[in-house]
């Protein structure tokens, strides 16, 4: 049981780490910024803004009049233990591990940011000429990563078939 603990410790403190970098990142914005106030920083390509979605990615049901706030809070905390249990019984490769503690990070950042504020607060702003990619946060991005690194490791890393006795 100890070896178990510590075998996954790591990937706990990279879930606690994406928490912290998110959560600390949405209150510098929101300390600075006003709302839909917007500081460019690569010209034409990149803008620090504040923003609020009540919804999912890329706005997703966020004019769903309010609901979707706990059904958001209740899928989060539903894939987030499916994942944390899945780490703890070893189902996936390291590469999955890492994959699934950020994800569990980056959506209990948002999941706070929900339970804190009712919507979840966005800053990171791309762009190029008439096209914008929807703003989004740090939590998000380790979202998207984490996902790369579930599917890639779900290519790589096969479970044994158990063996019938």
């Amino acid at each position: 049981m100890a070896t178990e603990k510590k075998s996954t410790m790591k990937y706990w403190l990279l879930a606690a780490a994406a928490i912290v970098l998110d959560q600390i990142t949405k209150i510098t914005v929101l300390e600075r910024f006003e709302f839909a106030e917007r500081l460019n920083i690569i010209p034409n390509f990149f803008d620090l803004t504040l923003v609020y979605n009540t919804g999912a990615a890329f706005s997703f049901l966020a004019e769903a009049g309010g609901w979707q706030k706990y059904f958001f809070l209740a899928l989060a905390v539903l894939v987030c233990a499916y994942l944390a249990r899945a780490i703890v019984k070893d189902e996936f490769g390291c590469r999955g591990k890492l994959g699934a503690a950020m994800i569990i990070g980056g959506a209990l950042g948002n999941v706070i940011d929900r339970m804190l504020h009712g919507h979840v607060i966005d800053f990171l702003l791309f762009y190029w000429q008439n096209w914008y990619y929807p703003a989004f946060n740090v939590a998000d991005s380790f979202i998207c990563v984490g996902a790369v690194l579930l599917v890639l490791d779900g290519f790589k890393h096969k479970q044994e078939p158990e063996k019938n006795a």
